[in-house]
């Protein structure tokens, strides 16, 4: 294996998944609470929105912020460290919207 491939495969593993990149892409435009993230993509499970939350806490992307109150309040953010994901993730944006276009051109067409 070399090198890019390996970087590739490091990457993966943290944005991997097929919510993550979705979840990053929301929480860059603003923090947001568990039951905004589920409005925001009612196709994902409440168990698989908790899963991918957690994973992106646990490699340092997301922050989860428990505020002190009745009822209680729980919301997510990116870390610094998540905020670099900014570039990948318009670049990813920007693929998919041209991909998107093609594909559906082609349906047309």
């Amino acid at each position: 294996m070399n090198a890019d491939e390996c970087s590739v495969r490091a990457a993966l593993g943290v944005i991997g998944g097929k919510w993550k990149p979705v979840i990053a892409r929301y929480l860059m435009l603003s923090p947001r609470r568990f039951g905004e993230l589920r409005k925001l993509m009612p196709e994902a499970t409440q168990k698989m929105l908790t899963q991918q939350l957690r994973e992106l806490e646990r490699d340092g992307i997301v922050l989860r912020k428990v505020f002190q109150q009745v009822p209680p309040k729980v919301e997510y953010s990116l870390t610094r460290y998540g905020q670099t994901l900014g570039p990948v993730l318009e670049a990813l944006c920007k693929w998919g919207k041209k991909h998107h276009q093609k594909t559906k051109s082609r349906k047309v067409g």
